[in-house]
C-alpha cells in the first residue's frame, strides 16, 4: 500500500504529467480519446486526493519532506509538504471542479485534433496542478511559486480565444496586476528569509517567536512585511480595493474557465492569507490577533458590500457571476478574519458549497452562449423559454447563492453567522443583505431569460453597463442541439451544493479541520518532526433554528428584490441614493489598467497604516 507521505508529491505530480501527455498525445489523437485521456488523468487525481482526505485524521497531518530532507535540530532547507484535513480538502474540491470543467467541455470547444492540439485540457491540468500545490505546500517559497504556476496559467486561459481582441485585454489586465502583487509577495518573503533565515512556513514562525522579546510589539519590518506577503493572496482572492481585474477577466474567459475562476482559485487566496497568517504571524513573535482581526473585518465588508451592490447593477452574465464572487468572498474573509475554529468552519462549509453552486452558474451562463451567442439579461428577454430544465437549474443556483436551506451554502452561512457571537451582532445582518442582493440579482435575471417575466426592459442613460450582446461563440456550430454533458456537469454541480448541506459528516469533517487549522502549536510540531500537543475541540457545523431562520429571510428577500426589479417600470429614472452612491462606485471600475494598479497601491497602504494604527 502507497504510505500517506507518498499521496502528497503525487498529487502534485499527476497533473503535471498529465499536461505534459495531453499536450503531446494531442498532436495524434483524435477529439473524442483526446477528451477521454484528460478525463481520466484527472479522475486519478481526484482519487489521489480523496485517498489523502480519508487518511489524513481530522486532528492530524501528513507530512512530506521532498527528497528525505528532514529538519535537523528545528531547521531545514529541504521543500516540504503538509496536508491537514483543510489543505487537502481544498486540493480535493479544486480537483473536483477541474473534473467537472472537462467533462463539461467535451462538446463545448469542437476544434479538430490538431488545430490545438491538446492545448486546453493541459492548459486545465497545469492549473489543477497549481491549486492543488498551493493547497499542500508547508513552504512559503514554493507557495509563491505554486501561485504563480497557477496565475500564469489562469491569464493563458482567459485569452484562449487569441483571435478575439477582448480576451487578450482581460487576461494583460488580469496577468499584470496579479503579477505585480506576486513581486510584492516575493519582496516581502525575502524580508521574512532575511529576518529568519527560513523559507518554510512552520520554520518562519518558530523562528519569530523564537525571537521575541516579551512586552515588546512587532517592529516596522515585521509589519511591513506581512502587508506584502498578503499582497499575492488578497489580490487572488479579489479583495477590495484589488478586485477590479476579476470581472473583466470572467467577462471573457471561456464559461469552463470561469467555473474554475469563481469556484476555487479565488477561494485558494483566503485560505493563503488565513494559512500565512495563522502559522507565520499569529505567534508572539508574529503580530497580534486584535490588530488582524479588525483589519481582515473591514476589508471583507468592504468587499462583501461592494461586490453585492455592482453585482445587483450587472445585466452581462459573467460579470454579475464575477460581482458575486467578490461578494462572497467579502463573506469568507469575514469568517476567517474572526480567526476563531467556528469562523473557519462557516467559511470552509460556505466555499464548499458556493463552488458548486456557483461553477453550476458559470455553467448554465454558457449553455445561453452557446444557443444565443448572448449573455445579456436583457436581450435575453423570454428567449430561452424552451430551455425549460436549464431555466430550472439556474433558479435553484440563484436561491443557492442567497443562502436557501438546505443548500451547502445555507448551511456555510449559518453557521459563520453564528460564529462572532454577541460582540459584533451585527455581522449577520451583512450576511443576509449581500446574500439577499447577490440571489436576487442572479434571480432576476433567471426570471427575464428563462421566463419572460415583466416588460422587456429599455435603455435608460444613468443605468447604462456592459451588456454582453455581441459575444464571440465559444463553440463552432450555434444552435446546435445542446450536448448533454454541459447539462449534466452544471446539475450534479448543483447536486454536491446541496449534499453538502444535508449530509452531517461533510460538516462535522470541515469543522474538524478547521479546528486543525486553527491548532498553530501543533502544526508547528507536526512540520518540524517534534511531539505534538492535543488539538481544541471541533466547533459545531449543523443547522440551527436561527441559521434556518436567517436562511429563509436572505432567500425570501432575494425573492423579493428579484420579483421588485421585473415589475418595476422600465422608463422610471433612478434615485439620488443611486446617483450619489452607485454610479462613483461604477466609474470606480474604468476597465483602465493604470487605475487597478494605482489602487493596488493605494490598498497595501492603508492596510499598512491600519495595522500600524492598532498595534
Amino acid at each position: 500500500m502507497l504510505p500517506t507521505s507518498d499521496l502528497l508529491p503525487l498529487a502534485v505530480a499527476i497533473p503535471l504529467l498529465g499536461a505534459a501527455v495531453t499536450t503531446v498525445a494531442g498532436r495524434w489523437l483524435p477529439r473524442l480519446c483526446l477528451d477521454a485521456l484528460a478525463t481520466a488523468l484527472a479522475a486519478t487525481e481526484v482519487g489521489c486526493l480523496a485517498l489523502l482526505w480519508a487518511r489524513t485524521s481530522p486532528d492530524g497531518r501528513a507530512v512530506s519532506w521532498l527528497g528525505g530532507w528532514t529538519p535537523r535540530g528545528g531547521r531545514s532547507v529541504g521543500i516540504v509538504l503538509v496536508a491537514d484535513r483543510l489543505g487537502s480538502g481544498l486540493a480535493l474540491l479544486a480537483a473536483v471542479l477541474v473534473l467537472a470543467a472537462l467533462c463539461y467541455s467535451w462538446r463545448y470547444f469542437d476544434e479538430p485534433s490538431g488545430e490545438r492540439g491538446g492545448l486546453f485540457p493541459a492548459l486545465l491540468l497545469l492549473f489543477e496542478a497549481g491549486m492543488c500545490g498551493f493547497a499542500l505546500t508547508g513552504d512559503l517559497f514554493d507557495a509563491f511559486v505554486f501561485f504563480e504556476l497557477m496565475g500564469a496559467v489562469a491569464y493563458a486561459l482567459t485569452g484562449y480565444r487569441i483571435e478575439d481582441p477582448r480576451p487578450l485585454h482581460g487576461a494583460m489586465a488580469f496577468g499584470l496586476v496579479n503579477s505585480a502583487a506576486a513581486y510584492l509577495s516575493l519582496l516581502g518573503i525575502g524580508l521574512l528569509y532575511a529576518r529568519t533565515g527560513e523559507l518554510g512556513l512552520a520554520q518562519i514562525g518558530a523562528e519569530l517567536d523564537r525571537f521575541a522579546t516579551p512586552g515588546r510589539g512587532p517592529d516596522a519590518l515585521l509589519v511591513l512585511a506581512f502587508v506584502l506577503v498578503l499582497a499575492g493572496p488578497l489580490v487572488k482572492a479579489a479583495a477590495a480595493p484589488f478586485h477590479f481585474w476579476l470581472p473583466d477577466a470572467h467577462a471573457v474567459a471561456p464559461s469552463p474557465v470561469c467555473m474554475l475562476l469563481s469556484g476555487v482559485m479565488v477561494e485558494l487566496g483566503v485560505y493563503g492569507v488565513a494559512r500565512i497568517h495563522r502559522v507565520v504571524f499569529a505567534g508572539p513573535g508574529g503580530l497580534p490577533d486584535t490588530a488582524v482581526r479588525g483589519t481582515l473585518l473591514a476589508a471583507g465588508v468592504l468587499t462583501a458590500l461592494v461586490g453585492a451592490v455592482m453585482c445587483w447593477q450587472q445585466r452581462h452574465l459573467k460579470r454579475m457571476l464575477a460581482f458575486s464572487t467578490v461578494a462572497h468572498i467579502g463573506l469568507f474573509l469575514i469568517g476567517a478574519a474572526l480567526l476563531t475554529p467556528a469562523g473557519l468552519a462557516g467559511t470552509a462549509v460556505y466555499v464548499t458549497g458556493h463552488a458548486g453552486a456557483k461553477a453550476a452558474l458559470f455553467g448554465l451562463t454558457g449553455v445561453l452562449l452557446d444557443r444565443y451567442g448572448s449573455v445579456d439579461e436583457h436581450g435575453l428577454h423570454g428567449r430561452a423559454r424552451e430551455l425549460r430544465a436549464t431555466g430550472g437549474l439556474f433558479v435553484l443556483g440563484a436561491l443557492a447563492l442567497a443562502g436557501l436551506p438546505p443548500f451547502g451554502t445555507g448551511l456555510g452561512k449559518a453557521v459563520a453567522e453564528e460564529a462572532p457571537g454577541r460582540q459584533l451582532g451585527w455581522l449577520p445582518a451583512v450576511f443576509v443583505l449581500v446574500s439577499a442582493l447577490t440571489g436576487g440579482a442572479v434571480l432576476r435575471a433567471g426570471l427575464r431569460v428563462f421566463g419572460g417575466l415583466g416588460a422587456p426592459p429599455k435603455e435608460h442613460p444613468e443605468v447604462a453597463a456592459t451588456t454582453g450582446e455581441g459575444e464571440e461563440t465559444e463553440i463552432r456550430e450555434p444552435g446546435r442541439r445542446l450536448p448533454l454533458p454541459m447539462l449534466l456537469a452544471p446539475g450534479l454541480l448543483l447536486a454536491a451544493c446541496l449534499a453538502v448541506g444535508v449530509l452531517p459528516g461533510v460538516g462535522r469533517a470541515l469543522a474538524a479541520g478547521a479546528a486543525a487549522f486553527t491548532d498553530r502549536a501543533a502544526y508547528l510540531a507536526d512540520a518540524l518532526e517534534q511531539p505534538v500537543s492535543s488539538t481544541p475541540p471541533a466547533p459545531e457545523a449543523w443547522w440551527t433554528a436561527s441559521g434556518i431562520g436567517l436562511g429563509l429571510l436572505s432567500a425570501l428577500l432575494a425573492a423579493a428584490f428579484a420579483a421588485t426589479a421585473v415589475r418595476r417600470d422600465p422608463r422610471r429614472g433612478t434615485g439620488g441614493l443611486h446617483r450619489a452612491v452607485v454610479l462613483p462606485l461604477r466609474r470606480l471600475h474604468s476597465g483602465l489598467l493604470g487605475d487597478y494598479i494605482a489602487w493596488l497601491a493605494v490598498g497595501l497602504a492603508v492596510l499598512l497604516v491600519t495595522i500600524t494604527a492598532q498595534l
